[in-house]
């Protein structure tokens, strides 16, 4: 491995606690990365001159305009979680839907072609993905990515993996639920979730705090590695889990 010059990622973002092992253990910074099939190429990505922030994927490239912005296509100021968009016009911009041209026309809200993703951007304009729209919890009047609880989770000890949903809920609109796959060495017991729920209240806050767990000995993932959040969701609502195909 001493050839090895740089590491780059893209797809789901990688927890803080992966940058920092393969911090230790290859002596390289992870740089993530963000671009879709229909951006044609890299987008948002951590330069290897510029400081990385875990668990951020960075800032635009030269001449790509990338904003956060609300269901009207107004922009969002720092630290609002929105829609991440980008500024119709780029080199690799895909320009048509084969024989769909009203699907074409909804992806765009005015001049920003919407990705699906639910973002915020910092003060410093780091780019910090929370997960697709669909993916994002409604509960007591808050929006939370399930990114950050999951990365939060997975810095407790006892965790070796962890997965987010929302739940209905009649009080709170939905709840979060957590499911955990634990290292070696843990027992499962009423104390650990209870640990690892004032874990996340005090690293984040009270609403991102989990208000279930359940414990799992794996969890349903991609091929690629990508915890399936659906396939959760599915589990617990009793739902079709739908296309099974890429789960390893």
């Amino acid at each position: 491995m001493s050839s090895l010059r740089s590491i780059l990622s893209v797809g789901e973002p990688l927890n803080p606690e992966v940058i920092k092992w393969a911090k230790k253990v290859y002596g390289l910074t992870v740089l993530d990365t963000w671009w879709m099939t229909e951006t044609g190429g890299h987008m948002i990505v951590n330069y290897p001159t510029m400081d990385v922030k875990l668990g951020s994927m960075g800032k635009p490239l030269p001449g790509i305009q990338a904003a956060i912005i609300d269901d009207a296509g107004n922009e969002l100021p720092p630290n609002r979680m929105g829609n991440l968009a980008i500024k119709k016009g780029w080199p690799s911009m895909m320009y048509r839907i084969w024989k769909n041209p009203e699907k074409y026309k909804s992806y765009f809200i005015g001049d920003w072609y919407v990705s699906g993703d639910s973002a915020y951007k910092d003060e410093d304009g780091y780019f910090w993905f929370q997960g697709r729209v669909d993916d994002v919890i409604m509960t007591a009047g808050e929006r939370v990515g399930p990114f950050e609880v999951e990365s939060k989770l997975v810095e407790h000890e006892a965790v070796a993996e962890a997965g987010i949903i929302g739940k209905p809920d009649p009080v709170r609109g939905e709840i979060i639920k957590a499911f955990v796959a634990l290292r070696k060495g843990y027992e499962p017991t009423d104390e650990l979730k209870e640990e690892i729920r004032i874990f996340v209240k005090e690293g984040l806050s009270a609403h991102a705090a989990p208000r279930e767990i359940e414990f799992k000995d794996k969890l349903p993932k991609t091929r690629s590695g990508k915890i399936m959040r659906r396939v959760l969701k599915a589990w617990e609502l009793n739902l079709d889990a739908g296309d099974l195909s890429t789960m390893e």
